[in-house]
Order: structure tokens, then sequence, then C-alpha cells
């Protein structure tokens, strides 16, 4: 029992319509990601880094310990890579902003399609019969 309706629990939530198109925004997500990430590192950052010296952002770092040879065995470097930090958070800032500039787009583009023309406004209901006879009496008491 426990294993066979563990089983049919998991299928019915992986079938679920909202679990399935989150899967593929999340597929499509990372191969975003990917081509914004390799626009970024070779498109964008070597003009930057040009503009800047010529430094390229990845090879940035602060040297703590400088490699030794101690014994005959090489012990490397503690540095901090802090050229991935600013690379990794040109990333992110380029990948927010296409993904904001594609989601503006999507939505002027469903706001488009729902803007329809107002229907004319609908007539007044007509009076009910409550109304025509209150109306009735007050005109003969206006008269009197």
């Amino acid at each position: 029992m426990g294993k066979n309706s563990f089983l049919q629990d998991f299928k019915a939530f992986a079938m679920k319509g909202n679990v399935i198109d989150m899967a593929v925004g999340v597929i499509i997500g990372g191969a975003f990601g990917k081509i914004v990430s390799s626009i970024v590192a070779d498109v964008i950052m070597p003009p930057i880094g040009l503009l800047v010296g010529g430094v390229n952002f990845t090879d940035l770092k602060w040297v703590l310990k400088p490699a030794e040879v101690i014994d005959g065995k090489e012990i490397a470097a503690v540095a901090l890579n802090y050229g991935n930090f600013v690379q990794a958070t040109f990333d992110f800032l380029i990948i927010a902003f296409s993904i904001f500039l594609f989601i503006k787009l999507i939505t002027k583009l469903s706001e488009g399609k729902k803007v329809e023309e107002p229907a004319a406004p609908a007539p007044p209901p007509a009076p009910s019969k409550e109304e025509v006879l209150l109306t009735e009496i007050r005109d003969l008491l206006k008269e009197k």
C-alpha cells in the first residue's frame, strides 16, 4: 500500500499542469542564462575591460599568500578571486534586466490583445410597477 500509493501520489503531482510548466520554464531559463552569460563574457565584458585598461575581470584577484615550494612540494597560493564575483554580478544584472524586458514585452503584447472597445452602456432598466404607481400618485397630488 505504502510504496504503490506513494508512486501514484508522485505521478499525480508530477502530471499537474503547473509542475510541468514550471519544469519547462526552468529548462528554458537555464538555456537563456547560458546565452546571456556568453553575451556578457564574450561580447560585453571585453570592451569594458578595454575601457578600464585591458583588464580581464575573471583574472582579478587579491593574493593573500603567494605560492610556495616547500621540500619540493608546491603549495598553491591563497587568493580572493573577486574578479569572478564581478563577472557573476554583471551576469546577474544583465540576465535580470533581460528577463525584465522580456516580461514587459509579453505583458504589453497580452494587454494589446485584451483591449477591446467598451460595449455601449446598457439602457437603464424599466421602472417597476411600484415606481410607476408612486409616480402616478405624486402627479395626482401635484394637481390638487
